[in-house]
C-alpha cells in the first residue's frame, strides 16, 4: 500500500457498503458528499483544495465519482482509491467566478450517468457546500428530488477501524510531545507566539515513527483573562508571573486528530484554581467510569456535571464529542456528543475527546482527555500528567 493511500481497498469497500446501507434507510438513491472529511473517509482523498468546490458522488451499484476543479485531479490521481474513469473535473473559469459555477457542470455530469431524475442526498449543513451551490446544482437538475444527508457519511464514521486507531494513537503520541515541549519553553517574560512557534515545530516533526500532519484547528490559547474563552488564539503578548494559561492542541498523523488540553500557571497557583482542578479532575474520573461500551453519550455528561455540581461549579455546554478524521476548520466529527440528551450508545472503537475545560466571567481551566471506547475503562490516547502543571 503506497504513502498516498493510507489504507486498503477493502477497508475502503467496507465504508462504501456502510454507507450504502445508510443510504436506503435514509430513501436516497445518490450522494453528493461535499464535506472534506467525508470524502477522504470514502476515496482517501486528501488535498488542501476543500476552498473551492469539490466532492464525491455515491451510487448504489457503481465506483464512487470525485468531481473538482481540473488542476486537482492529479492530487484525486494520486490519493483516491478509485481508477482515472471516475475522476472528473471543472475548468477554471469557474473558480470564483460571479458568471460562472462548478455545480452547473456536476448536474449534467449527474443527468448524463442517467442519474437526473433520482433522490439526492445533499450535505446542507457543513462549511463547504453553499446556497449559491444549492441553486446552481437544483437549476441544473430540474428532475431531482433532494433530501438532507448532512451527518448520514459522519455518522458511518463514529466506529474506527483497527488501522484508524493506530493513526490516533500516533496522534497521540505527536500531542504528548507537544505539551511535553510547552511545558520545557514556558516561563515568565515568553512570548505567547515563541510558545505557539515550538508548539508547531514539535507537532509537525512528530514522534519516533509518526510524522506530524496540520492540525484541521489551530492551537487555542487562554492567558490570564483571556482563558475564560475557549476559543482565542495568540499573540505577542509577553506571559506574566501569577498568571494561568491553557492551550488546547491536537497532535495529527495522516489526518486522523488526538486533541488534548492542559493548563499551566507560572508561580504558585491561587486557591480557586487548585479547587477547580480537583473539581474538574473528579468529575473527568466520575465520567470515565461511564465511559463504556453499552452506556450511551449522556451517562459520562451527567456523570461530569453531577460531580462538579458538588463544588458548586456547572458547565452548560456539552462535555466531550466524537473525534478522527477531520479538516479545517474543526477536528470534532459533528456526530455523537457527552451531553443530555444524547443517548447515543457506547460502542468499542468510538473515540472522543472528553472536553471538561470550564469558563468563568475572567478566568478558565482546561484539563481534557481523548479516549477510545472498550468493553471495560476507556483508553487515554494520550498520556500526559493528569493536573494543573505548575511552572515554578
Amino acid at each position: 500500500m503506497s504513502e498516498s493511500r493510507r489504507f486498503d481497498r477493502a477497508e475502503y469497500c467496507e465504508r462504501l457498503a456502510k454507507t450504502r446501507r445508510a443510504m436506503v434507510q435514509a430513501g436516497v438513491d445518490l450522494l453528493i458528499v461535499t464535506d472534506p472529511a467525508n470524502m477522504a473517509w470514502l476515496t482517501g482523498y486528501d488535498g488542501w483544495s476543500f476552498y473551492v468546490h469539490q466532492c464525491v458522488l455515491v451510487h448504489p451499484h457503481e465506483d464512487p465519482i470525485w468531481f473538482g476543479r481540473e488542476q486537482d485531479m492529479n492530487g484525486a490521481r494520486r490519493t483516491v482509491y478509485m481508477d482515472d474513469s471516475r475522476i472528473r473535473s471543472y475548468a477554471d473559469h469557474y473558480v470564483q467566478s460571479a458568471q460562472h459555477h462548478p455545480m452547473t457542470v456536476l448536474g449534467p455530469l449527474i443527468a448524463d450517468q442517467g442519474w437526473g431524475s433520482l433522490r439526492i442526498g445533499i450535505e446542507k449543513d457543513n462549511y463547504y457546500f453553499t446556497l449559491a451551490a444549492f441553486e446552481a446544482l437544483a437549476g441544473s437538475l430540474p428532475n431531482a428530488t433532494f433530501q438532507d444527508t448532512t451527518r448520514l457519511v459522519k455518522w458511518q464514521r463514529i466506529i474506527k477501524s483497527p488501522r484508524e486507531i493506530e493513526y490516533m494513537r500516533a496522534a497521540g503520541k505527536i500531542v504528548e510531545a507537544m505539551h511535553g515541549r510547552v511545558a520545557e519553553v514556558l516561563r515568565p517574560g515568553i512570548k505567547q507566539s515563541d510558545v505557539v512557534a515550538e508548539i508547531y515545530h514539535t507537532g509537525t516533526r512528530g514522534v519516533a515513527g509518526a510524522w506530524g500532519d496540520y492540525p484541521a484547528a489551530v492551537p487555542m490559547i487562554g492567558a490570564g483573562a483571556d482563558a475564560s474563552a475557549p476559543h482565542l488564539t495568540w499573540s505577542d503578548r509577553e506571559l506574566r508571573s501569577g498568571e494561568s494559561i491553557f492551550f488546547e492542541l491536537a497532535g495529527v498523523h495522516k489526518r486522523y486528530h488526538c486533541p488534548l488540553s492542559r493548563t499551566f500557571y507560572l508561580g504558585r497557583p491561587t486557591q480557586t484554581f487548585l479547587d477547580a482542578e480537583k473539581a474538574v479532575l473528579d468529575g473527568m474520573e466520575a465520567g470515565l467510569e461511564k465511559a463504556v461500551a453499552g452506556n450511551v453519550c449522556e451517562d459520562v455528561a451527567r456523570a461530569y456535571y453531577s460531580s462538579i455540581e458538588r463544588y458548586g461549579l456547572n458547565k452548560p455546554s456539552r462535555t466531550g464529542y466524537s473525534i478522527g478524521l477531520a479538516y479545517p476548520p474543526d477536528w470534532g466529527e459533528h456526530s455523537a456528543s457527552f451531553r443530555t440528551g444524547d443517548h447515543t450508545e457506547l460502542q468499542p472503537g468510538m473515540t472522543f475527546h472528553f472536553m471538561t475545560g470550564l469558563w468563568f466571567e475572567n478566568w478558565g481551566i482546561e484539563i481534557t482527555e481523548s479516549i477510545l471506547i472498550t468493553e471495560c475503562r476507556p483508553e487515554c490516547l494520550s498520556n500526559f500528567p493528569r493536573q494543573l502543571i505548575v511552572i515554578d
